[in-house]
């Protein structure tokens, strides 16, 4: 991954984490329609651990499994628990772009919270790109916010716990591998999924369609976890953050490749104009670099 150059590195593995995170959504919401969503997420998180823990042994993390309960990466996963289990009953009860859009919120937060507790510059124009970013993914997912209710407002909490993830896993110190604060993530979702399931649903027997998305949506999770961690380990916030929005555009392509659905014109401006002010915030950094460099 260091063969990368650096200026496009965070913003690359958040493309990554998003389009991994998206793969996870689509397979979920597929299954959510014939079984209990924190069943869904349990199911999902027993084959996440199945392919996660040979992923730390071949990786050569084995003496380092301790450290997937080390305070600020436990303290990190809880807030990925908290997001998840509000944003898979959103995910079942409204539409998906409804729920997405409101997702978008999360780099706005991220950055405030930054800005707030690092006393990181963001800067104007940035910030205005930021929202040109924010318009478009909302352009991309149209809500039509039919069902405001308290999913909606669950869908919400799910981006204000993702943003207090995001932050907290800055924290994360630098000695602990991506790999085992995405094991760790896949641990405490599960257990939490586990406790909700058992408090609040009945067991529905999943059949092998169910068990084949899920398995498909905990390869892909492992993923997101993990490049979403280190897409913030590696960048800038204000240059990582905005690459989120790319999650509206996989959207479009997820909704093409499996239900068939064209993106119409305004859904086309919006991944434009993601795109675009993606494309500015890192040319903007690159030059920042350069001229830190040449003083």
């Amino acid at each position: 991954m260091n063969a990368i150059p650096s200026a496009i590195r965070g913003p690359l593995y958040m493309v990554v984490a998003t389009g991994s995170y998206l793969i996870n959504d689509t397979l979920m919401k597929l299954a959510t329609s014939g079984l209990p969503p924190y069943e869904v997420l349990m199911l999902r998180g027993l084959w996440a651990a199945a392919f996660g823990f040979p992923m730390l042994f071949a990786l050569g993390h084995f003496r380092r499994l301790p450290m997937l309960f080390e305070r600020r990466v436990l303290t990190r996963n809880l807030l990925e628990t908290a997001a998840v289990l509000a944003y898979i009953v959103a995910l079942a009860h409204m539409p998906i772009a409804d729920s997405s859009a409101l997702g978008q919120l999360t780099p706005i937060l991220v950055l405030l919270g930054t800005s707030i507790l690092f006393r990181e510059r963001i800067g104007g124009v940035r910030m205005a790109l930021i929202v040109l970013g924010f318009a478009g993914a909302i352009m991309v997912a149209q809500p039509t916010m039919e069902g405001i209710s308290i999913f909606a407002l669950l869908a919400l909490a799910n981006a204000v716990f993702a943003a207090a993830r995001d932050i907290a896993g800055r924290r994360v110190a630098a000695d602990v591998p991506g790999m085992i604060v995405a094991i760790s993530a896949v641990v405490v979702v599960l257990a939490g999924a586990a406790i909700a399931h058992v408090s609040l649903e009945t067991w529905v027997t999943p059949d092998a369609g169910h068990l084949t998305l899920l398995a498909g949506a905990g390869f892909f999770l492992i993923f997101g976890h993990f490049f979403i961690f280190m897409a913030y380990r590696t960048g800038p916030t204000g240059v990582v953050a905005p690459f989120y929005y790319t999650f509206s555009v996989w959207a479009v392509i997820s909704g093409l490749v499996v239900f068939g659905e064209f993106p119409n014109a305004l859904a086309v401006a919006g991944i434009v104009l993601v795109i675009a002010s993606g494309l500015v915030i890192v040319t903007l950094d690159e030059r920042r670099r350069r001229l830190t460099v040449v003083a």
